[in-house]
């Protein structure tokens, strides 16, 4: 098992990206690497980071402003070569067609529920690892 995994977690709101550290704590799960967060509050920077590389896991808010997550989340699935998995952070769970239609690889609903979403990310680190 890999040391550290670097998540890249996108939202306008500072608030989201802390529920999602606040979620995570140092590790999802005990069988998964401690995480080490990379923020990114505009899609530029999220494009940006993942060309530079070394991104294990991205988490999307799909409610962020001006581009949501999901609309990032089909963008970069296209365009970047081995795209990391993505954990969507979806309004309502009625929204999981959505989710489902921007490839994400896992969706949970705001605001984070931290058992919930421990789950999922630590799923999403486990199959990365599988796939190393």
């Amino acid at each position: 098992m890999q040391a550290t995994a670097t998540v890249l977690v996108y939202s306008d709101d500072a608030n989201t990206r802390e529920q999602v550290r606040l979620a995570t704590g140092r590790r999802p799960a005990q069988d998964t690497p401690v995480v080490e967060f990379v923020e990114c509050a505009t899609p530029a920077a999220v494009l940006r980071e993942l060309d530079r590389g070394g991104i294990d896991v991205c988490v999307l808010d799909g409610e962020a402003v001006p581009m949501g997550g999901m609309g990032l989340c089909r963008q970069i699935k296209d365009e970047i070569f081995r795209c990391p998995p993505v954990l969507l952070l979806i309004g309502r769970p009625q929204d999981a067609w959505l989710a489902t239609w921007s490839r994400a690889d896992a969706a949970v609903t705001l605001p984070v529920d931290p058992v919930e979403f421990a789950s999922a990310l630590a799923g999403l680190l486990r199959t990365k690892a599988l796939a190393a």
